[in-house]
């Protein structure tokens, strides 16, 4: 593999103790010149949807490197911990189907490897930290041009684990769509694509709520609800000024039904 200069990490350590750090240790041990971008280390624990969604929709905008992610409430147990090829970039962590939505914005899974070989490991692995002694070393040796097939055996592509599919649900007046995640400002992202935007009226309703059809968050009145297409493409409901998931308080995983004017 040819050598990369970058290697990014996505958890849901948090910053409260040292996990990032040792990761960032461990890396910096193996591969001195290579920089680590930290995308986020506050995924809700063990939200692999979440975490999943979070690296999907910022792997493509990264350099080519190794894409580390870690949300992983099986470590330790049987669940195996591989390395993925793809024509985007690598990408290491747990097969809980954290991985593969990212596999898939990056061009799609071209080979596999379970890691399993202790070489490539640290000397002693924690059944509680594989973030550290097991993905942080064999993202540093893929970054310094390891080949991926001597970090374990090979693995089927079709045999890794996916996550269900969100709900969506087309409709005669709208939709209704799982909530797929909440961002810091408590933007609602919704499983569905911007083509069905364009079917709803310019004053659609959310779940019965009146909202506006808009481009951006200032299409709305100040404290009115806007249902628009965010930067990954998808609809998501925002609040101009305040926060959507207050107001409609939801949670991941939530149907929202949003429909024409007059339809609850």
């Amino acid at each position: 593999m040819t050598p990369t200069a970058w290697i990014s990490l996505t958890t849901d350590y948090g910053l409260g103790d040292g996990f990032v750090a040792a990761c960032h240790g461990m890396i910096a041990r193996l591969a001195p010149a290579v920089r680590v971008i930290d995308v986020t280390h506050l995924v809700p624990p063990a939200d692999i949807r979440r975490g999943a969604a979070v690296l999907a929709q910022t792997v493509p905008f990264l350099p080519y490197g190794v894409h580390v992610g870690v949300v992983d409430p099986g470590v330790g147990t049987s669940r195996r911990g591989v390395a993925l090829v793809t024509p985007g970039g690598l990408l290491v962590g747990p097969d809980n189907g954290l991985l593969l939505p990212a596999a898939a914005e990056l061009g799609g899974v071209s080979a596999a490897v379970e890691l399993t070989n202790p070489a490539w490991l640290a000397p002693e692995v924690s059944p509680t930290f594989h973030g550290r002694d097991v993905f942080a070393p064999v993202a540093a040796r893929l970054a310094l041009g390891a080949p991926p097939a001597e970090a374990g055996p090979a693995v089927d592509p079709a045999t890794l684990v996916r996550l269900p599919e969100p709900a969506l649900r087309r409709e005669v007046d709208g939709f209704a769509a799982e909530v797929l995640t909440v961002d810091h400002f408590g933007n609602v992202q919704l499983a569905a694509g911007a083509d069905l935007l364009d079917a709803l009226p310019d004053e659609p309703r959310v779940d019965g709520r009146p909202a506006v059809r808009g481009r951006t968050f200032g299409d709305a009145p100040d404290g009115a609800l806007v249902l628009c297409v965010d930067s990954a493409g998808l609809l998501a409901l925002a609040v101009n000024g305040g926060r959507a998931v207050d107001l409609l308080g939801v949670a991941p995983g939530d149907l929202i039904r949003v429909t024409g004017t007059g339809n609850g």
